[in-house]
């Protein structure tokens, strides 16, 4: 796996070890971010990756342009294993990272910025992009304008009533769909 594009393009990011992570392939991240920089929504952005796992598409984001990203996962594994992918590429000063269930953030206070762009990518068919919605919206995490891109596995429906559905796109087994918050 590597950073596709940007200042960090073509360097090699570490893999978990087992099959309990299923990072984003190369070749969806490159469809998403092209998707993105169309819609105007990385350059200088805050970026919240949720179930972070190895910390690819909060990378990336880094690596075209995003000036933040709130790296987030339950897991201290995934947690470590973005921080040493963040390290390897020297993005350490752009990056936050959060130990905690994305389903049951708190509220987001004054360390953290609110994000206009987020990464949802959860376990697949576990049903956690709601709750986690519902956090991120009641903790204050998002700007109003917020944009959601959110993998799922293709036979999965997400019909949450605080987002407008804006496009979905089929790679094979795996679904992005992007949204906006209604705040």
């Amino acid at each position: 796996m590597r950073v596709v594009s940007g200042k960090y393009g073509g360097r090699r990011l570490n893999t978990p070890k087992n099959n309990a992570i299923r990072p984003t392939s190369d070749k969806v991240r490159q469809a998403i971010f092209n998707s993105l920089h169309s819609r105007g929504v990385v350059d200088k952005s805050t970026v919240l990756d949720a179930f972070c796992g190895s910390g690819a598409l909060g990378i990336e984001a880094l690596s075209q342009g995003a000036g933040r990203c709130i790296f987030i996962d339950k897991n201290t594994t995934s947690i470590n294993l973005t921080k040493d992918n963040v390290n390897m590429v020297g993005a350490e000063d752009q990056s936050d990272f959060i130990v905690a269930d994305s389903t049951k953030l708190k509220t987001r206070g004054e360390k953290y910025k609110a994000a206009s762009l987020v990464f949802l990518d959860p376990p697949y068919n576990k049903n956690m992009i709601e709750p986690t919605v519902d956090a991120l919206i009641n903790g204050d995490w998002l700007l109003p304008s917020c944009l959601f891109v959110i993998e799922t596995g293709k036979s999965e429906s997400i019909s949450i009533s605080k987002l407008e559905i804006l496009g979905e796109k089929n790679y094979g087994d795996t679904l992005i769909t992007y949204a906006q918050a209604k705040l």
